[in-house]
């Protein structure tokens, strides 16, 4: 396995460079990782696959023409919904974890979803503690230290016992006493909420400012609700769709649904507040953009829209966290004496 070099500008500036100018930017970042990765040595990609109004569901097909025109010859592997073709699906997933029957390929899949949600559940934690931490850097460290070693290891067994070595280190961490932090829910476009350089490293931005954050879409909560619980969907998955159903009925792609029904139950919670984030021109995003007024004027629930792209300058954005957790902070204070 080659994975790509973090996510840089470097990425971002190779992607931009070759893909078309109005496409999202996790487009553009994909094939920056592509091309990065390719020149390291890969000649296999793998990419989930997507179907409905979401542009996603075209990222192979125009991504490998890309590949092709630069002079690239690679295998690019997709795959596609369960429901799309239940033998190609089957198919590519013996073809990537080179098994030949199904007891086998359970045994492969099963591992792989345990390490997912391991390695979600510690950042998860890493979100905690950093909001509770007397010394928030400490927690950046042991996360960095994580995340470097993380590509060194190999095997599954060795990066189970990293992140249990994580986990606990974060354990040891001091911890503010009687703190009460705002709580925050990050809504959105799931690539743009799990990857930290496209959100900007929000999640430890808002960590820094002694906000507790909880992503409304993981890994994990993805592969639970489309395919271990295929076709059914999960529990919480399904019970966002409900949420969201006074205020939009059908699907419109990507995770527009989702979206409105996160902001609902974050609401629902107890949550201070959420953020929306969306890549520029995500259809499904911006059509739950303009519900979501409608949303945070019903339930009186404040809701701030963040849209990168690859133009999204750091310090404004910054600005625009500290202003929303001040609003949030004010808004608590109000209630407590009202």
């Amino acid at each position: 396995m080659i994975p790509p070099p973090v996510c840089s500008r470097k990425t971002l500036e190779i992607g931009s460079k070759h893909s078309p100018e109005m496409m999202c930017l996790p487009f553009k970042v994909f094939i920056g990782n592509y091309i990065e990765s390719i020149e390291k040595g890969a000649d296999t990609i793998i990419i989930t696959g997507s179907c409905g109004p979401c542009r996603f569901g075209l990222y192979s097909l125009i991504q490998e023409d890309i590949l092709q025109d630069l002079g690239y010859d690679v295998d690019l592997i997709v795959i596609d919904s369960i429901k799309e073709g239940y033998k190609e699906f089957i198919s590519n997933l013996k073809k990537i974890t080179k098994t030949n029957t199904l007891p086998q390929l359970y045994k492969s899949s099963r591992l792989a979803l345990d390490l997912i949600k391991r390695a979600d559940d510690l950042t998860q934690k890493s979100n905690y503690t950093r909001a509770y931490a007397v010394d928030k850097n400490h927690v950046n460290q042991i996360m960095d230290n994580y995340l470097k070693t993380s590509v060194q290891i190999h095997g599954a067994s060795e990066l189970i016992n990293l992140i249990n070595k994580t986990k606990e280190e974060l354990s040891n961490v001091k911890l503010l006493e009687n703190y009460n932090p705002i709580k925050i829910g990050i809504i959105g476009e799931i690539y743009t909420i799990i990857e930290p350089f496209v959100n900007l490293d929000v999640e430890r931005k808002l960590g820094q400012l002694g906000v507790l954050v909880d992503k409304s879409l993981t890994p994990t909560k993805w592969l639970e609700h489309h395919v271990i619980n295929y076709p059914f969907g999960s529990e919480d998955e399904n019970n966002k769709f409900k949420l969201a159903k006074p205020y939009l009925h059908t699907p419109i792609g990507g995770h527009g649904r989702e979206t409105l029904g996160s902001a609902i139950h974050y609401k629902n919670l107890g949550y201070d507040g959420v953020i929306q984030i969306l890549p520029l021109n995500c259809m499904p995003e911006i059509v739950a953009k303009s519900i979501l007024k409608n949303v945070s004027k019903d339930l009186d629930f404040p809701i701030m829209t963040l849209v990168v792209d690859e133009m999204t300058g750091e310090a404004g954005f910054v600005t625009r966290l500290e202003a929303f957790v001040d609003l949030l902070s004010k808004r608590r204070e109000k209630h407590l004496i009202g």
